[in-house]
């Protein structure tokens, strides 16, 4: 499970290659590595917003281009929340010509940031404050809160709603992308799950089992030691979505570690991150 990675997970070697570099060091010390501009890069302005739900108002941070109308992406970070490691990747990703809106997961519990340079889920205090937030999002919070967040973006004057809507997620997020296209198959037309964890589980709701309520193309890109921890995921994931005859690009990324796309991650792997960015792009394209 995502929320149960650790350091020493990120420091295992595998095939004789450590999968942890200058990068990943300087990203523990609370230094955030810069991520390249796409080519032809749009003009992009973003801010802070408040977005009124069942259960309170969550905080998030909206950015796209300074002209005309695109396509909403709507993002879920990490378990470690809205930081300014997702606020350079929805900028990023709108500079490449989407209207994108990362969301505080935990607003029931807590504004982001929340937390200090240099903390990370691998410490125990931080684990001990995080878990409580994380037991909040059941399935139904999600399911209702993927619904406001996506009404609040067609909202957006930035927005085309006639255009199809998309999400990602990353760790504990990917499974809140399944949750989004499927409470949302009308709207949501494309989706990607990075190190996104557990996408398949026994319960009766797993991810997996809601393939065949979404709609659109969909990238689940795995970490190597998530794959060595459930072998099987990725062809019960292949399955779901053949059956559903939903397009979907599902692999294991040799070498990334769990965590491998933010760029302030102990395990942020810059060429992997970047392969994984490519085809998030070739998945979004055509909404």
């Amino acid at each position: 499970m995502c929320d149960e990675h650790t350091a020493a997970d990120n420091d295992r070697i595998l095939g004789g290659i450590t999968r942890r570099g200058f990068t990943a060091a300087a990203a523990a010390t609370g230094v955030l590595a810069i991520l390249p501009s796409p080519a032809n890069a749009a003009a992009v302005q973003g801010r802070d917003v408040t977005i009124r739900t069942e259960d309170g108002t969550a905080d998030a941070y909206f950015v796209a281009p300074t002209s005309g109308r695109h396509p909403a992406v709507l993002v879920w970070p990490d378990i470690m929340g809205l930081r300014p490691a997702f606020r350079q990747m929805a900028d990023r990703l709108a500079q490449s010509g989407y209207a994108v809106l990362t969301v505080n997961q935990f607003y029931r519990s807590t504004k982001a940031p929340f937390l200090k340079p240099g903390q990370s889920f691998d410490q125990p205090e931080v684990r001990a404050m995080i878990m409580p937030w994380r037991g909040a999002l059941t399935s139904a919070a999600i399911t209702a809160d993927a619904k406001r967040f996506a009404a609040f973006l067609d909202a957006q004057p930035e927005v085309d709603a006639k255009r199809g809507m998309a999400s990602t997620g990353y760790c504990m997020g990917g499974p809140f992308v399944f949750r989004t296209a499927a409470a949302l198959p009308e709207r949501v037309r494309a989706g990607g799950s990075f190190h996104g964890a557990p996408l398949v589980t026994e319960a009766a709701d797993s991810p997996h089992q809601l393939v065949p309520q979404m709609r659109g193309r969909y990238l689940v890109a795995i970490a190597e030691n998530d794959d060595a921890r459930a072998p099987t995921d990725k062809a019960t994931l292949r399955s779901a979505f053949a059956a559903a005859k939903l397009p979907a690009e599902i692999e294991v990324y040799a070498g990334a570690m769990h965590g491998w796309c933010p760029p302030d991650s102990r395990a942020y792997n810059a060429a992997q991150a970047d392969r994984a960015w490519d085809r998030l792009l070739k998945t979004l394209a055509g909404l």
